[in-house]
């Protein structure tokens, strides 16, 4: 059995130039204002320098050009990392037009959550390890400034590498004001205070590398036939986290079970959770209390199903990553560390 190693992927530094793709949705073309504050940004608190791609901005571009975008930014030797504007809901069909071979010959950092766990799940299968989270759309452009989190795992997933412990910044929004409203540039969302993480599962140290991200993403992931092997994923620290779309939890249920019965978590070592939304911007959202209870009914849901499969995982619910705001940028590929007797988790960002 051939066992999977992952590359050493380069830092890039200050000057260096790093790809802003839109390989699913192309959301600079919703607002340009938002998406323009967002490339300066990075340019200040990275150093940076921002290089935009055919289909970029390009709204309904083909799969085969959204493709080349991508095969391109790895190709070139002066681009040093790639970004994703936002996700979407097609990337799925970006990836059979990718050249691999291109991929797996130069390896370097891509950032991005949501529909992007395909490219992510690509990139895992060639040993390239990336980091899951950071939108330039989501997380860089609107708002009065960056969040403090967000800033600090963006500079170590580009510039800096290193081990931190994420925290928990206290607050969380679930949507922020829309792109096409001019308020956008200058405030975040409605937040509220987060709930304390729930710990399951041994008071012990568990680390591994990282797979997963989006559930609704895994199952098209799943059924287009392009998992990774069970073997691949022994003694991983599985990510799970769920939409915008806001699925219920007797849908979550049958995809963590189903992962289960592919016999996933029983050969993770640990299972990561993110703090979901449970309101959008196109919905009612629903009352103080009812989110609380819709978080709730998710995190018991999720718990349940892996300790059914594997009771003596450990299990950390309620992180800051994926569609959240403030979100820490996890790597995925990358070794993260939970710790049940000190109920930390750590991440490396090398």
């Amino acid at each position: 059995m051939t066992v999977l190693t992952f590359a050493s992927v380069p830092k890039a530094q200050p000057g260096d130039r790093v790809a802003i793709l839109s390989p699913a949705f192309a959301a600079p073309a919703v607002s340009e204002g938002v998406h323009e504050q967002a490339m300066r940004r990075l340019n200040e608190v990275t150093g940076l320098v921002p290089v935009e791609y055919e289909t970029t901005r390009q709204l309904g571009a083909s799969a085969e050009a959204r493709a080349a975008d991508v095969t391109a930014a790895f190709a070139d030797p002066t681009i040093r990392a790639v970004l994703a504007t936002i996700g979407g809901d097609d990337q799925i069909t970006v990836i059979p037009h990718i050249d691999v071979d291109v991929l797996a010959a130069n390896p370097k950092p891509f950032l991005g959550y949501s529909d992007n766990m395909n490219l992510h799940n690509l990139l895992w299968s060639l040993g390239v390890p990336s980091f899951y989270g950071g939108s330039t759309q989501v997380h860089l452009g609107p708002g009065p400034h960056l969040d403090d989190v967000h800033l600090a795992s963006l500079r170590a997933a580009l510039l800096s590498g290193g081990v931190m412990t994420i925290t928990d910044p206290g607050e969380s929004e679930d949507f922020g004001l829309p792109w096409t409203d001019p308020r956008a540039l200058t405030e975040f969302g409605v937040r509220e205070p987060t709930e304390p993480w729930t710990w399951v599962g041994p008071n012990a140290v568990v680390e591994g590398r990282t797979w997963g991200g989006c559930i609704e993403v895994i199952d098209q992931i799943a059924l287009a036939g392009r998992m990774p092997s069970v073997a691949d994923l022994a003694g991983a620290i599985l990510l799970l986290e769920t939409s915008e779309e806001l699925p219920a939890a007797d849908d979550v249920k049958r995809w963590v079970r189903a992962l289960g019965e592919r016999g996933i978590l029983a050969s993770v070592a640990g299972v990561l959770v993110a703090r979901p939304p449970v309101s959008g911007l196109n919905s009612a959202v629903p009352s103080a209390d009812e989110r609380v209870r819709l978080r709730e009914v998710q995190r018991d849901t999720i718990i349940d199903q892996v300790t059914r499969y594997n009771p003596d995982t450990v299990i950390c619910v309620g992180v800051p990553f994926g569609h959240t705001r403030p979100q820490w940028i996890v790597p995925h590929g990358g070794t993260v560390r939970l710790d049940g007797s000190t109920q930390t988790v750590s991440a490396d960002y090398s």
